[in-house]
């Protein structure tokens, strides 16, 4: 989970932005708060890349806003000088070849693995840390800062301001209340986090504009094809391993990239050819060595079915078939076919308030009140519940962590003796961290390394730790097809603990 309440620990928040189906097939006054599950990140906060030509952004009460809402809902700012360097210098080459050379720009990185760029009409600008691991090299990134400022200089992100505010409305509605569980999980999934949501022509307006400032910039002007491509390969590695949505939270979830729009990159391209272009590989590659790579641990953690967050100090395993999904909100998980889920948060629950009857408290209907139990789940106290929708299941736990009170809500389409089984392991499986756990918990990270003689895209990939097909991913970071080989004294990335 992100650092949704880093800033102001005790402020309530309400997850008006919950994924799935999980809290919104019925009605929540309070989906919950996340704001005292999160930690202070032992990264410190990012010095954004300095606005080119030293103007100053403009800042605003509404862009101050949405910052403050990418930075919660993206793990806040991450700090690499070499990265933001490398940026710095891409983005006052592209300024200098846009057609406002006036327009100034201030770059932030994102402490995310999700794969997202963003752009407010004011020229604030955003890249993930998960984004800039996938580029392979400088002129990929720069088709991602060129179009994010293409959407500024068009006035699209202005028109997406005014049509969110808009929108705004509906997203609390169907928070608080909603008679309807499909229309408020429809609600809720499509609202996750759409600060990106252009049109399909506002998308091919700001890919052609994007390639000619990249070009113009001296970058090869291919670079936005094939970053493209990379994303399609990258989301449908996530696809394959979850029946989450795999774009939920990454750049393809706003920013499709079709083969037709892949296409009109490469043709876009085709006009600039002739003026050659900078990759800038291996400058690149020795600026992305070292980067942290997938979730910070600091911030809780997937690795395979266990969740683990070493800050405080607790794991919980997750049914086997289940895939979890760490969310800046909470953690989802999700079995194979869809027939269950599964939503891990915190709650503020008064300590004098026993956890059965904060499960009757009305902050979710249709609890059956003679089904709350009182429970003890390795020395801690917990209470359950079961409540009734109209297409699923539930089996609510709230348990007792210091003082916290963190909250398991299982949903099955069809109550069994197995989802009754899969929830109450899941919640059984809730247990400190030993002392030797926590010291071994790491962030994954990206190494660049020099292919050797002998060394193939299998043996490489075999080097790879704590990721999923491994040979795929290896490929994928590296921007090689399915039949492309590495050559000797090639530099390449690998994932590493």
């Amino acid at each position: 989970m992100g650092r949704a309440g880093r800033r102001k620990m005790g402020r309530s928040r309400r997850l008006w932005a919950a994924p799935v189906l999980l809290c919104a097939s019925f009605a929540l006054a309070a989906c919950g708060d996340m704001s005292r599950f999160q930690t202070a990140s032992p990264t410190t906060p990012a010095s954004p890349a300095k606005p080119s030509h030293a103007v100053a952004v403009v800042q605003t009460p509404a862009a101050d806003r949405e910052n403050e809402r990418i930075l919660s809902s993206y793990g806040g700012a991450y700090d690499d000088p070499k990265l933001e360097a490398l940026i710095g210098k891409t983005v006052d080459r592209l300024v200098a070849a846009s057609e406002r050379p006036e327009q100034a720009y201030k770059v932030t990185i994102l402490n995310s693995g999700a794969v997202n760029a963003f752009a407010l009409p004011t020229g604030q600008l955003y890249v993930t840390r998960g984004l800039i691991a996938l580029a392979s090299d400088t002129s990929e990134l720069s088709s991602v800062l060129s179009h994010e400022m293409a959407h500024v200089l068009a006035n699209h992100a202005s028109l997406r301001e005014d049509r969110e505010r808009r929108n705004a409305l509906v997203t609390r509605v169907f928070t608080d209340i909603s008679s309807d569980p499909d229309s408020s999980a429809l609600a809720l999934a499509k609202t996750k986090l759409t600060m990106a949501s252009f049109s399909r022509a506002q998308e091919f307006e700001a890919d052609e504009i994007g390639v000619g400032i990249s070009a113009r910039a001296h970058f090869d002007p291919y670079g936005a094809a094939r970053f493209l491509t990379a994303m399609e390969r990258n989301a449908a590695l996530k696809a394959g391993k979850s029946a989450l949505d795999p774009r939920a939270q990454d750049f393809l979830s706003s920013h499709p990239a079709t083969p037709e729009r892949v296409e009109n990159a490469q043709t876009t391209a085709k006009q600039y050819a002739s003026e050659g272009g900078e990759r800038d590989r291996e400058t690149y590659l020795a600026a992305v060595d070292n980067i942290v790579y997938g979730e910070d641990p600091s911030e809780g953690f997937v690795r395979g079915r266990r969740f683990l967050h070493p800050k405080l100090g607790f794991t919980f395993t997750a049914p086997e078939n289940f895939t979890l999904d760490n969310t800046a909100q909470a953690v989802i998980g999700v079995r194979e076919g869809g027939t269950q889920a599964m939503r891990f948060d915190v709650v503020r629950v008064p300590s004098e308030q026993s956890l059965g009857d904060y499960l009757n408290s009305g902050w979710m209907e249709n609890v059956d009140k003679a089904s709350t139990e009182e429970l003890t789940v390795n020395g801690f106290p917990a209470a359950s519940a079961i409540a009734h929708g109209d297409q699923w299941q539930f089996k609510v736990y709230a348990l007792r962590f210091g003082s916290d009170v963190y909250r398991f809500i299982f949903a099955a389409r069809q109550k069994t003796t197995e989802s009754d089984r899969n929830a109450r392991e899941t919640v059984n499986s809730f247990r400190r961290l030993t002392l030797e756990e926590i010291q071994a918990a790491r962030p994954l990270r990206i190494k660049v390394i020099t292919v050797q003689p002998g060394d193939t895209v299998d043996s490489l990939s075999h080097r790879m730790e704590g990721v999923d097909r491994p040979t795929e991913r290896f490929r994928m970071l590296n921007g090689l097809d399915a039949h492309a080989q590495v050559r000797v004294r090639d530099t390449v990335k690998i994932v590493v603990d």
